[in-house]
């Protein structure tokens, strides 16, 4: 069995849409990444960080799906990182009502001597330094290093953030940030420059649109399957990469035609997460549930055409 050493945040959300609003409850990019690819099977661990603030339960439910969190840090008496947000009507774009760094702000990662070895790494959206520091923990060189990054990143740590896309061979980001990055408005063209700053592989998310996944001179798109409903977009990247790794670290080869895949198998678990509030519908997820709606997703991208 693989492991899987997941690095993010582990926080409280507090989340108001058209549809409703929350109070503080379970979020954090590092949760979603882990519920996610715990339907995979590979043995996984959170190095995150909480206050004293965290409840019991929510560390219970995490060793429920068996995520180890010896990773997880309590600050004694430190409160739990907290993000606020206010989605608009099209629900692909949101206002930051609040954030509170807390515990957060002087996070520094500890890797459990158990996963120094880890075969498969996910670094989470955090300052890119944090991100670095955990790639030097490690004993042995992973079989694959995924990296999310945002562009409050690009704005004020470029040069710590270019350093660590050095060392990764994937990077998922989203279209505006590919853009900024790159400095090229086709995403083609912002693929091939970001290629090389480091990563074999670009992920480029597209919300309701989609994936794009480019490696060298192979495209690969992927569209997202199309939702009466959805409830609450929040952590839906987060759960795309981790339905997207869960789904490599089973796998013995990492190939470009196992990449495509992936991102599929990704997109079928944020597909869920849109459905509820926060963390719930992550929670309640079944595995026949994960494969029925997987169907959907072949037959959506299932055609023949014939060419003479």
């Amino acid at each position: 069995m693989s492991k899987l050493l997941i690095v993010g945040t582990v926080a409280f959300d507090a989340i108001e849409t058209p549809f409703g609003k929350t109070d503080k409850i379970l979020g954090g990019a590092g949760t979603y990444i882990g519920l996610s690819s715990s339907f995979f099977g590979a043995q996984s661990s959170i190095v995150s960080v909480v206050g004293e603030d965290f409840p019991q339960d929510y560390i219970e439910m995490l060793k429920a799906k068996d995520i180890d969190v010896t990773g997880l840090e309590i600050v004694k008496g430190g409160k739990t990182f907290f993000w606020s947000g206010r989605y608009h009507n099209d629900m692909n774009s949101r206002d930051t009502l609040d954030t509170q760094l807390n515990v957060l702000e002087n996070f520094n990662p500890i890797v459990p001597k158990e996963y120094k070895n880890a075969e498969f790494v996910m670094l989470g959206n955090l300052h890119p330094l944090v991100q670095n520091s955990v790639l030097d923990q490690l004993s042995t060189q992973p079989k694959l290093v995924v990296l999310d990054t945002m562009n409050f990143w690009m704005d004020c740590a470029l040069d710590a953030l270019k350093i660590v896309m050095k060392r990764v061979d994937v990077i998922t980001i989203n279209d505006e940030e590919a853009r900024q990055l790159s400095g090229e408005y086709s995403l083609v063209k912002a693929a091939a420059k970001i290629h090389e700053m480091g990563p074999q592989y670009v992920v480029i998310k597209k919300g309701e649109h989609g994936a794009l996944l480019f490696h060298n001179h192979h495209v690969f798109a992927a569209p997202a399957l199309p939702l009466e409903e959805v409830f609450d977009p929040t952590g839906a990247g987060d759960t795309f990469a981790g339905g997207f790794i869960g789904y490599l670290s089973q796998k013995d080869e990492v190939t470009f035609e196992e990449m495509k895949n992936a991102i599929i198998y990704g997109s079928n678990m944020a597909s869920f997460c849109v459905e509820k509030f926060g963390t719930q519908r992550m929670e309640e997820l079944t595995t026949k549930e994960v494969t029925e709606r997987l169907k959907q997703f072949r037959a959506l991208t299932t055609y023949n055409i014939e060419i003479e």
